[in-house]
């Protein structure tokens, strides 16, 4: 995670989330606005001075965000490109970043996520980590990484996720904190084959799922501090709705077919990123 940390804007939340986690890591922030590209087809000088107002229009979102960060050491671009991104996901591989930072989408209550457009482009095929910030975070202080969250179950995909959320943690001597979620005994099996049968069911399940997270929590690198719940209940519906006072940020997988070293989203995250309380980290999956 040497890598620089790329917020795009416009959006008071991604500049946020990005200067913040650019801090904790130790790594370089680029503030980046994508403005429209000439098209091949345009017309000629209509189609210019198009373009040129848009790059005027990015510059004063740049003189903006200088204004929001004041003093704090950042590099400022803007990148002509088809669309915001594919502009972001290009430079992502110019710099070697460590990750994309973007903000959630206008609509929706204070402190939830709503993924955005370029949001939900971004998550079907980054090279790096994207992260999304949850409506409402320019308005929260930002805190000392204290506590990374971790969406876990015993795939490759939670298992890549896990090993990203390590070496951040490494960094910034934070605490992780792995979720397990496993469904109400009600929604397990159907009813026909018993209560008892359910019952068993379930708590061999639990059974499993404690012993993989046992695994996972000691695997960790010495030095790593780590702990692990298995919690009950709706997926989506329990890690949304974690707080402040449990986690900082949240990690997840991609899902786990696709091209390879990309991130894609499963059903879990993509209605998790819509959800979220504390901004979320999806990591892509390796190859």
């Amino acid at each position: 995670m040497t890598g620089p940390v790329i917020a795009g804007v416009p959006g008071a939340g991604a500049l946020a989330l990005g200067r913040w986690i650019a801090e904790t890591l130790g790594v370089p922030l680029i503030v980046t606005v994508v403005h429209p590209a000439p098209s091949a087809l345009g017309s000629g000088r209509v189609d210019a001075e198009w373009v040129a107002d848009r790059h005027r229009a990015a510059q004063k979102v740049l003189d903006e965000a200088r204004a929001i960060l004041q003093d704090a050491p950042a590099e400022y671009r803007t990148v002509a490109s088809s669309s915001a991104a594919h502009g972001l996901h290009d430079l992502a591989e110019e710099v070697g970043a460590a990750m994309i930072v973007v903000g959630s989408g206008g609509s929706g209550p204070a402190e939830r996520l709503f993924a955005g457009s370029t949001a939900d482009r971004l998550l079907s095929g980054s090279v790096c980590p994207v992260a999304i910030a949850p409506s409402g975070l320019r308005d929260r202080p930002a805190s000392e990484l204290r506590r990374i969250g971790v969406a876990y179950v015993d795939t490759p995909e939670a298992a890549v996720a896990l090993d990203t959320a390590v070496r951040v943690a490494r960094e910034t001597a934070a605490e992780l904190r792995l979720y397990t979620v496993v469904a109400d005994e009600a929604d397990v099996l159907p009813l026909v084959i018993g209560r008892d049968a359910e019952r068993a069911f379930s708590s061999t399940a639990r059974e499993a799922y404690r012993a993989a997270l046992d695994a996972a929590l000691g695997g960790l690198p010495a030095g790593v501090r780590g702990s692990g719940a298995v919690l009950t209940g709706d997926v989506v519906d329990v890690l949304a709705e974690l707080g402040g006072d449990e986690v900082d940020v949240l990690f997840c997988g991609s899902r786990g077919y696709g091209p390879a070293r990309r991130v894609l989203l499963g059903g879990v995250s993509t209605r998790l990123v819509r959800r979220a309380r504390r901004p979320v980290v999806v990591v892509p999956r390796s190859g």
